[in-house]
């Protein structure tokens, strides 16, 4: 047998029976195509198509280093045959430079044949790879840095050394290991360990990629932890004829965002004032007299077409020309030449909480006024922390007044607030009325103050379960909560929450209510009774904007959804139908229960 993969293994090096494959990489905030990582796949039908077989095998043959490079050959080709955009992003074992087979200025040589450029191409080492051993770390990302190939981490995460390597190494380009990003929006550890890596990125300037995103949940939680690029199977499978068109369900989803965003005070866009900027090419002269005609400048945005690349300040600019023939030596100099690049560049649709944190993590003595604000990557104003600062206070003071005091969930105010947004900008959206069943009883029996513990719990559960930044929770008072839902998957949620309520509530009582299955107290016609432990209905609407015109006609839906929930007993979800109304025509909508109707 390993006679006859030794062979296949000749055959496919001889022959060059490799076949690349190429998954998109996405930027997460529009949909559009980043780059695409190149796979390889050996003869189909044989034993060594499979990726996870035919590299071992090679490495245990010793050939690991010829297979390389021939799929290095064979991705470059593919890639510049297929015209594709955007980087192609090449996995290399860190220990070729020291092998026989390797060839100096191989790869340049295959890019300038097929017309392709050094900045086309990153190098992607992985710290699956002993790095550090004889010390090639360092010898390798410098060999391909003076080549001019920007040097990618991959898998952060997967080995011993990542955050070591990376403070070593300060790559362009990280990718984190698809192990923190499996099930990440149901895993606080992951979430923090990658709220922790963004943070990081944002000081060094570098670069963020998640890998392995196989569910919708997962993608919008790494949306809403700030990652901006991301690949896997959710997105797109690796292919040898991909796609270079832009996401649809990424565009879509940055569509709705804009949507949600456009009437609301919580995005950085609120803080963007038009200001003069110039053009990288431009002479200092030029700068200087910009700066002189308006006195109360403090720093000029400099872009290179629509695309900022940083600012020039003025007390910078004055140092220089101060010095004995600065001026006379950098008049004529272009702006990039004294560009600073620690200004916060942030595309208009980030929150004003997220500018906040961009902030706070940076380095004190790096800490600057200036918020570059951009949508895809083109320039729109200038914002200021002062105004940053000023907008988060506002917003603190005006979410504490709307707010439950007991869960600090918003209110009905800005329950009914987002509610007729989402009307008014004919959004599909769920609303899901959450009443626990037979609260009254064991808040007479237990004490308010256990009943307060309960309703706390109940709110906790919630905004453990519901995630995502389009989705919208809030406790209307006593035990009754909204969650408004822009998420398909809202059933499976609602789901999840019945579970961990189920599960959860039973500490709230005595060993002798949980034998009996419930509380023994007096109905309201005065009977000694048995009420069963707590359980929780959900009421859920699908509101047809065309229908409704306003956040009470949703409520009174929701409200005779939640009774239905509750007539069924114990933990259930029940959606309600309603007429739909199209030119006067009533339509009844056709009922869509959860599983029929879910119980436990």
């Amino acid at each position: 047998m390993q006679t006859d993969k030794a062979l296949l293994l000749d055959q496919i090096l001889q022959q060059g029976l490799i076949t690349p494959l190429f998954q998109p990489i996405y930027d997460l905030s529009n949909g559009q195509v980043f780059g695409f990582e190149a796979l390889s796949r050996g003869p189909q039908n044989s034993e060594l198509f499979a990726p996870d077989v035919l590299f071992p095998f090679a490495q245990l043959s010793g050939r690991l280093h010829e297979l390389e490079l021939l799929c290095r050959a064979k991705a470059i080709s593919q890639f510049a045959q297929l015209k594709l955009p955007g980087q192609l992003f090449l996995n290399v074992s860190a220990s070729l430079l020291s092998s026989p087979n390797h060839q100096k200025g191989m790869t340049l040589a295959i890019l300038n044949k097929l017309g392709l450029s050094e900045k086309d191409i990153v190098i992607e080492l992985s710290e699956q790879h002993p790095y550090d051993h004889n010390g090639l770390s360092r010898k390798s990302v410098d060999h391909y840095r003076e080549m001019g190939f920007q040097v990618a981490i991959d898998d952060l995460g997967a080995g011993y050394s990542g955050l070591r390597l990376w403070s070593e190494l300060r790559p362009d380009i990280v990718k984190i290991d698809k192990h923190f990003i499996d099930g990440i929006d149901r895993d606080e550890v992951k979430r923090e360990f990658v709220r922790s890596i963004v943070s990081i990125s944002r000081r060094l300037r570098c670069i963020l990629i998640a890998e392995g995103i196989e569910r919708q949940q997962e993608l919008d939680q790494l949306i809403e932890l700030g990652v901006q690029y991301g690949q896997g199977y959710f997105l797109a499978y690796p292919t040898a004829q991909p796609s270079s068109q832009t996401n649809s369900y990424l565009e879509r989803s940055s569509e709705r965002r804009d949507r949600f965003n456009q009437d609301q005070s919580e995005t950085v866009l609120t803080l963007c004032r038009e200001s003069t900027c110039v053009e990288s090419h431009i002479p200092l002269s030029d700068v200087a007299k910009i700066f002189k005609d308006n006195p109360s400048l403090v720093a000029l945005p400099v872009v290179e077409g629509k695309h900022p690349l940083g600012v020039i300040r003025r007390h910078a600019l004055h140092e220089l020309f101060s010095t004995p023939y600065g001026r006379a030596l950098y008049e004529n100099k272009p702006a990039v030449n004294i560009t600073t690049n620690d200004a916060l560049i942030v595309e208009s649709h980030i929150a004003l909480a997220t500018v906040s944190t961009m902030f706070t993590d940076q380095e004190a003595d790096l800490l600057n006024n200036e918020i570059l604000i951009v949508r895809n990557g083109e320039y729109l104003g200038t914002g200021h922390l002062k105004d940053l600062l000023k907008r988060i206070t506002e917003l603190k003071i005006q979410n504490a007044t709307y707010s439950n005091p007991l869960t600090l969930l918003p209110g009905n105010v800005p329950i009914n607030r987002d509610i007729d947004l989402r009307l008014q900008q004919q959004q599909d959206f769920y609303v899901a009325y959450f009443d626990l069943n037979d609260f009254k009883p064991f808040n007479d029996y237990y004490g308010y103050a256990k009943g307060d513990d309960v309703i706390q719990l109940l709110g906790s559960i919630i905004r453990h379960v519901v995630t995502g930044d389009q989705n919208f929770v809030g406790h209307i008072g006593g035990d009754d909560f909204v969650v408004v839902f822009s998420d398909d998957n809202w059933c499976e949620q609602c789901q999840n929450i019945l579970d961990l309520f189920a599960a959860e509530v039973r500490q709230f009582y005595d060993e002798k209510a949980l034998t009996d299955g419930g509380i023994w107290s007096k109905s309201r016609d005065g009977e000694n009774k048995l009420f069963p432990i707590l359980s929780l209905a959900i009421g859920v609407v699908n509101p047809n904007p065309q229908a409704c015109n306003s956040h009470h006609f949703v409520a009174e839906l929701a409200a005779v959804a939640k009774k239905s929930a509750k007539q069924i007993g114990g933990n259930a979800i029940y959606q309600q139908p309603y007429q739909y109304l199209y030119d006067d025509e009533p339509t009844k909508a056709s009922e869509r229960c959860c599983n029929e109707l879910s119980q436990i």
